[in-house]
């Protein structure tokens, strides 16, 4: 079973358990490409393909995009910070996460007109 596992600040933890906030937001960097793809050795040119340091254009963002909706994954767990998996009460599981590429609300933490990774998932 493929997990995603994400941390996440108090406030946007607790929006998501309560059910206000559908959609968690990432920068597109190389970081998170690496998260997202980590289970899929042969993606690994995805990371060598793109120029990190100066940005990405338009095609680039199509080809991640294109890259990131093939990927599956079972489940999403959210993390309030970094807790142990003790700390029952500090985790979220959702089922079928999905990523792809574009903007936020900013109610949930996005900035107006700036693309991210968006997560989305099942109830």
């Amino acid at each position: 079973m493929k997990t995603l596992t994400l941390s996440l600040k108090k406030k946007w933890f607790d929006m998501i358990k309560s059910g206000e906030k559908k959609e968690e937001y990432r920068e597109i960097k190389p970081h998170y490409i690496r998260q997202f793809i980590k289970f899929e050795p042969l993606k690994n040119d995805l990371i060598r393909d793109y120029n990190f340091h100066n940005g990405f254009d338009e095609g680039e963002i199509k080809g991640i995009e294109d890259e990131l909706l093939n990927l599956k994954y079972d489940v999403l767990d959210f993390s309030l910070a970094y807790p142990s998996r003790a700390e029952i009460d500090q985790w979220l599981t959702f089922k079928n996460p999905r990523i792809r590429i574009g903007t936020g609300k900013p109610e949930w933490g996005a900035e107006p007109g700036k693309l991210y990774f968006v997560i989305t998932w099942e109830a």
